[in-house]
């Protein structure tokens, strides 16, 4: 069953610098085979509440693959500098 993983950024980038840096790392670390982008900060229109500033969704094949990513140490790495960079939420929830 596949598994999603989405990033859902509460609020405008507050650190450029630390942004630009998280996706100079993101893009220096091989690709994970088991993740495919669906969405890349696409344009967002509210149907119901306030819209995010900006949201990823991630699918992997299991929640073991999506963990495994998340937990990579080149993941790992990079995940400081998100978090200086602005606010996020993260989570994985389970497909049909």
């Amino acid at each position: 069953m596949a598994v999603y993983m989405l990033f859902i950024r509460e609020e405008p980038v507050r650190d450029q610098a630390e942004m630009d840096l998280y996706r100079r790392m993101n893009q220096q670390n091989p690709r994970d085979p088991n993740l495919t982008p669906l969405v890349v900060y696409g344009a967002i229109e509210a149907v119901e509440g306030n819209a995010p500033d900006g949201m990823i969704l991630l699918k992997f094949p299991t929640i073991e693959d999506a963990k495994a990513w998340y937990n990579s140490p080149g993941y790992q790495a990079a995940v400081p500098h998100r978090l200086k960079a602005a606010d996020y939420r993260s989570f994985i929830v389970q497909g049909l």
